[in-house]
């Protein structure tokens, strides 16, 4: 009879992973804590919630390492990635979801699967015998946490992550902001809408750099480093490397025209991304903070057309934390202390939504063809997938080892290409080329070795 496979935690990683290895005929149990346990960033119990951004990235898989992975998931039938398609909201070049039916879908799906049963309880303890994948994410619990770190024989790594606040609409002043994508990018009408922007002169975004300096922030624990995952610093983070870093990076104004006064180039400007279907929710892009809420709603509310914001959430700071992989897993992310015990997600040490669906994909397959007898050979280093898993399995320095999202640095180089701007728009299109190649390749080699 073949064996049930375990998997703890019902993320983007865990989802994914179930969905994976039940399409392949195992039966799965998947074990969420939520809604018994809570955790003060999930606000449901439902599967695949997204607590942070509401954004995939970029979905150009010509181009894009991430829209890339992207591809190489729908090639594997995701599920993920199918929720995210059906519930896709105008964001130019960008996925981006309606973040509650989102989730809801993945969670009937699920449900609704045959093979997979769903188990809302806490566990603390690393399982001793049978297969095992611990999809727990950044926020896993204290109790399997401390399970964890004993095992590993070390302290877990930790970095602090920070989520952005989201906006009402019709608590936004329409007569200072307006409607507009980047560079009015999109295809559609609403792709190049799909962004709402507030726009600062020089004397306004100086004295909002000097009010986020001087505000109150939460505080590290005695003995705490606060070591930030650069693709998710805090607005006062960057403030503090310097005064002009907001206006290059998240407040950027390049590529806009604020119709109000077209003839007045603004010296700063804040973003608010659609965040569900409706259009009466709008996430501050770039805006992930560690104020503290009074100060939250001073600080933005003296961003024009934000006077009157009302919230329904504001931003928030919480610890993450993620195992030393290059030393710990093995290239099919097995635990090296006991391989009956895979690892997936942003415990692993990748970075971002579509990243950690991803590790899940990949540790749902190979848990499956384990079960079955069918061990898969190492996954494509040519793919994303690939390029990825070698990174956190032993591509990294593990005495410098951080969280990583995908990028084409981490890709093999492919010889014989120019470099310069012109250069780098063939070069990663042969990236591309390859990957594709490389996965449908290790995907169809899956179907013949499972072949009844």
């Amino acid at each position: 009879m073949t064996q049930s496979l375990h998997i703890i935690g019902g993320g983007m990683a865990g989802s994914e992973a179930a969905w994976q290895a039940a399409n392949l005929g195992i039966n799965v149990v998947l074990h969420e804590m939520r809604p018994k346990v809570k955790t003060f960033a999930h606000r449901t119990g439902d599967l695949a919630e997204m607590v942070c951004s509401n954004s995939f990235r970029s979905d150009d898989h010509e181009q894009n390492a991430v829209g890339l992975l992207h591809w190489e998931m729908r090639a594997a039938d995701g599920l993920i990635m199918a929720m995210a398609d059906r519930h896709r909201l105008p964001a130019g070049g960008a996925l981006a979801v309606d973040r509650d039916p989102f989730a809801q879908s993945v969670t009937q799906r699920l449900m609704d699967h045959p093979k997979i049963t769903v188990q809302h309880a806490e566990i603390t303890e690393l399982p001793t015998d049978g297969h095992w994948i611990v999809a727990t994410g950044p926020l896993t619990s204290e109790g399997l946490g401390q399970a964890i770190a004993r095992e590993t024989g070390s302290d877990a790594l930790a970095f602090f992550d920070a989520i952005a606040p989201i906006v009402y609409y019709d608590s936004i002043d329409m007569s200072k902001a307006w409607m507009q994508s980047r560079y009015d990018k999109g295809e559609t009408e609403a792709e190049r809408t799909a962004y709402l922007n507030c726009p600062m002169d020089r004397d306004q975004y100086e004295a909002f750099i000097d009010a986020l300096l001087a505000a109150d922030k939460t505080e590290f624990h005695e003995g705490e480093t606060a070591k930030y995952f650069d693709g998710c610093l805090p607005i006062e983070v960057m403030a503090e490397r310097g005064r002009e870093t907001l206006r290059h990076g998240p407040m950027k104004p390049v590529g806009l025209t604020n119709p109000h006064q077209p003839d007045i180039k603004a010296h700063a400007v804040v973003q608010l991304r659609r965040d569900n279907a409706l259009g009466t929710l709008y996430n501050m892009v770039g805006f992930q903070t560690k104020m503290k809420y009074g100060a939250q709603a001073a600080v933005f509310k003296a961003i024009p057309g934000l006077e009157n914001a009302n919230f329904a959430r504001l931003g928030g700071i919480h610890r993450n934390t993620f195992l030393n992989s290059p030393t710990l897993l093995d290239d099919q992310l097995r635990l090296r202390s006991r391989p009956h015990i895979r690892f997936a997600g942003q415990i692993t040490g990748v970075e971002g939504y579509v990243e950690s669906a991803a590790m899940g994909l990949l540790a749902g397959r190979l848990a499956a063809a384990e079960i079955m007898g069918q061990p898969l050979p190492p996954v494509p280093q040519d793919s994303a997938m690939g390029a990825l898993i070698h990174h956190i399995t032993g591509g990294a320095e593990a005495k410098t080892f951080q969280p990583m999202n995908v990028n084409f640095g981490l890709f093999r180089p492919v010889e014989g290409l120019k470099g310069g701007r012109r250069g780098r728009v063939h070069r990663y299109k042969a990236y591309t080329d390859r990957a594709k190649a490389a996965w449908t390749d290790w995907l169809q080699a899956q179907c013949m070795s499972f072949a009844p």
